[in-house]
């Protein structure tokens, strides 16, 4: 979307300062602003990412880190290793479920996820962690102890974003150094921590909401997603402390599945991220030019 379109929208997006805080003034000239990026998950929802890293990089944001879950992990390593916004998009627009999965039933889920690793070899432009462009952050979660487990220093980067991808009962677990892991979404909704953790001063999240669902849910896997919906819905201060700016796009009435709907995922993105532009800006120190 052109932003005079994307303009237009903007109000009606989201925007959100951390709780109980007023909005951020510019910071001392002395004092250096890293901001880390935070994208949460959102399967075929993810694709909206794209669109705020356009703006990000149109308006030269610099951005210091980047941590992702789910299908922010994706994004996330993509911008990491380099790739452009716009490549990313078109990758997400193109992409379809039998990309990154194959139907496998198994007792512990119905999809395999080796395909995502072909998909990822042609979307990022390196493959471990220490070699990003800038510090990257993925999680995932131990099925086994619950808790959020934390890739960022270095290693391969497939597994980690496989596994934060595996929705559970969807797709398999992954199996990494002894443990069996999941979405990242299910003990981290949004990386918001990791991002600090890596240096951030200011983080900005993005935070993709939740699909639209009937009144009554149709099928199993629609009661499995809004049971967790429900679950993540209560440990949503626990991100949201550690953030200082909320992005929010407009895609809860797009399905977890709407692969067609790349091009209003990326404008919706584009909104969102236009309309937290003063907010961004005003962190950055402004200098006044000197008397003649």
């Amino acid at each position: 979307m052109g932003q005079t379109r994307a303009l237009r929208a903007a109000h009606q997006i989201g925007v959100s300062r951390r709780a109980g805080e007023e909005r951020s003034g510019p910071q001392p000239l002395n004092s250096p602003i890293r901001i880390g990026l935070a994208l949460g998950g959102g399967f075929a929802r993810g694709i909206a990412h794209a669109g705020v890293l356009k703006i990000i990089d149109q308006h030269r944001i610099p951005i210091h880190c980047v941590t992702g879950v789910s299908a922010g992990s994706i994004v996330a390593a993509a911008y990491a290793s380099g790739a452009t916004p716009e490549e990313i998009g078109r990758a997400g627009c193109s992409m379809r479920f039998s990309d990154v999965g194959r139907w496998r039933p198994g007792r512990l889920g119905l999809v395999g996820s080796e395909r995502m690793s072909r998909f990822l070899k042609r979307l990022l432009k390196t493959y471990r962690f220490e070699e990003m462009r800038i510090p990257l952050g993925v999680v995932a979660t131990d099925l086994f102890t619950g808790g959020p487990v934390a890739f960022s220093q270095n290693g391969p980067v497939f597994d980690p974003i496989r596994a934060s991808c595996s929705y559970p009962g969807l797709f398999q677990p992954v199996h990494h150094q002894g443990q069996l892991l999941v979405d990242g979404a299910m003990s981290m909704e949004i990386p918001s921590a990791l991002a600090r953790q890596l240096g951030a001063t200011h983080v900005i999240s993005v935070d993709l909401g939740v699909p639209a669902l009937s009144a009554q849910p149709r099928n199993v896997f629609q009661v499995v997603n809004r049971c967790f919906q429900i679950l993540q819905s209560h440990a949503e201060d626990n991100w949201r402390r550690e953030t200082d700016l909320v992005i929010t796009p407009d895609v809860g009435g797009m399905a977890w599945d709407a692969f067609g709907y790349g091009a209003q995922l990326v404008e919706a993105g584009e909104a969102a991220a236009l309309a937290a532009l003063p907010d961004i800006q005003e962190w950055f120190p402004r200098v006044e030019p000197c008397a003649a």
